[in-house]
């Protein structure tokens, strides 16, 4: 029996509110990022060793081991060399702004052939290289997969994904690239905080908040940039302990109104400055059952042989219409007022979907409507 029911995903309806204030007083280091202080991804392809029979069957893996043991003056053909216990992984991981030599960094491994589980297995030595092609770091370990695999002769059993999993501290970086973040033209110097939600009053805010610490050094480019001088006083060794203050300031964070819906897992965001105008909203509701059965067909062909028994598959169908609610919204409310009202009649994910978007289409959400 299959039932379709009121669209059964999680809906999370979140008014984003403040009791003291409109807004939230954030760190400015929480709400940024300095322009130039970003980590580089590194990947290589690599072999997965010591796979209990779950390896790849392709003759990639058989190819890419001769050629390592060819390295070691030992001569051996694809053919001589067994498969399953080995697996031709692709290995990445990110080299951060401030790795330098010798530090170590996390490595994730996934299969890159027809391996079915990487449990038990040790990544052989492999050259983590960036877009340039220059090797970064050098990777290998012992494989954490979070999860298992074990199979019978008539059963099995699996725990989350055992073709992919993490060597923790299993690179080791052999070539530095330390992020520069200072920007210098002539004489002077400044960094650039870039907003991580773009926003022409959040940026003010924090050019003020920041000019009123150390007066006249802020200035808001744009609504993601705010640019930041440098005191010509300041040694180099001075200047993180001054980015430091900088980002414990709080500024207050303007909240866009803005609606976001994810149709695929029902998912509804609003923030707190969504309006509606006045209006009335109704939505009705669709239940459908489907049952299926089979029933034995024995055609009887009286004196003779003909006929044939067969098992005819019987499909019903059921829809049923719920009774709709009529809101009335006589004033522009707050979105709290609005989830109240809905959720007092039951309003399902899907209900809540359709409702924002006949809103929007009515022009009566004050907001920006986003569906991904």
């Amino acid at each position: 029996m299959k039932t379709i029911n009121r669209f059964k995903v999680s809906v999370i309806l979140l008014a984003l509110l403040s009791v003291v204030q409109a807004g939230f007083a954030q760190r400015i280091m929480d709400i940024t990022t300095i322009k130039g202080v970003r980590g580089n991804p590194l990947s290589g392809i690599g072999i997965v060793t010591g796979l209990n029979g779950t390896g790849d069957k392709s003759k990639l893996s058989s190819q890419i081991i001769t050629n390592i043991l060819r390295r070691s003056n030992l001569v051996v053909s694809p053919s001589d060399l067994s498969t399953g216990s080995v697996a031709v992984v692709m290995v990445t991981a990110e080299l951060g702004p401030f790795d330098s030599m010798g530090s170590k960094i996390d490595v994730n491994v996934s299969t890159f052939q027809d391996a079915t589980s990487l449990q038990g297995g040790e990544l052989y030595m492999t050259e983590l290289k960036g877009a340039d092609g220059e090797t970064y770091a050098l990777a290998n370990g012992s494989i954490f997969l979070g999860g298992f695999a074990a199979s019978g002769s008539a059963a099995s059993t699996t725990k989350n994904h055992t073709t992919a999993g993490r060597v923790p501290d299993g690179a080791t970086v052999e070539r530095e690239e330390i992020a520069t973040f200072v920007d210098v033209v002539g004489s002077n110097r400044f960094i650039t905080l870039n907003l991580r939600n773009k926003d022409f009053s959040t940026a003010v805010n924090i050019q003020n908040a920041i000019n009123q610490r150390y007066p006249g050094i802020a200035a808001a480019k744009n609504a993601g940039a705010v640019t930041v001088g440098i005191n010509e006083a300041l040694t180099e060794d001075q200047v993180s302990g001054f980015i430091s203050n900088i980002g414990s300031l709080t500024v207050e964070v303007d909240m866009p109104a803005v609606v976001i819906i994810n149709e695929k897992t029902g998912t509804i965001i609003v923030g707190e400055k969504v309006g509606i105008s006045a209006c009335a909203v109704a939505q009705g509701s669709l239940i459908v059952k489907v049952k299926e059965s089979a029933f034995v067909s024995q055609p009887q062909a009286p004196f003779s042989g003909a006929g044939e028994t067969a098992v005819v598959p019987d499909t019903s169908l059921d829809v049923v219409e719920e009774e709709g609610h009529l809101i009335p919204i006589d004033k522009s409310i707050t979105v709290t007022e609005l989830a109240k009202a809905l959720n007092s009649i039951g309003a399902s994910p899907r209900d809540l979907i359709a409702i924002f978007n006949a809103l929007k289409a009515g022009g009566h959400l004050q907001a920006e409507l986003k569906m991904m």
